[in-house]
């Protein structure tokens, strides 16, 4: 990056930019035919989440980041409450993509990880689909084991549906 990155937690006055890199990445990440399932998928995670990430995440016993760099944000991502006590879930990390391969996504997870250490969490668990090739491989390049793939058939504000392959990773901290 030319200029540092930034983490720190979001504020209300983020709230435009996250909205508008939750639809970019996901408009970019919407293959041909899933064109419609992925717009379906945008207005349902913008009701259910992107429109409300404070309450959201606090109402999960997580909180909510943004990567900035020269002022403005490159990156996001969230951590709730997994279904185990001592774990947290790594969410909605994604990328501004004219910033990619220039350290944001793993400056973001090694704080999310010492995020979770600071909280005496011993586990980061986190899921991605197959159309998230960089991610894939990050992923397993720091460390995460893959738990479980699963073939997404219903839609929800985690998950388009659409018969997209999911994989689900987890790492002992």
């Amino acid at each position: 990056m030319d200029s540092e990155i930034v983490i720190r937690a979001f504020s209300a006055g983020d709230a435009a930019d996250v909205r508008e890199l939750f639809i970019k990445v996901n408009r970019l990440l919407a293959p041909p035919r899933l064109k419609d399932a992925f717009e379906r998928y945008i207005a349902t995670a913008l009701n259910e989440e992107i429109d409300r990430v404070a309450d959201y995440y606090r109402e999960r016993h997580g909180s909510f980041w943004v990567a900035a760099a020269a002022g403005r944000i490159v990156g996001m991502f969230g951590l709730e409450r997994s279904d185990a006590p001592d774990a947290m879930e790594l969410r909605r990390m994604y990328v501004a993509p004219d910033t990619r391969r220039r350290g944001v996504a793993r400056s973001m997870l090694q704080f999310a990880e010492d995020e979770c250490r600071r909280n005496n969490m011993l586990r980061l668990d986190l899921s991605t689909s197959e159309l998230q090739g960089e991610a894939l491989s990050l992923y397993r390049h720091v460390g995460y084991r893959l738990l479980r793939e699963q073939v997404a058939v219903a839609t929800s504000n985690k998950t388009l549906g659409g018969g997209i392959r999911r994989f689900y990773f987890t790492k002992l901290l």
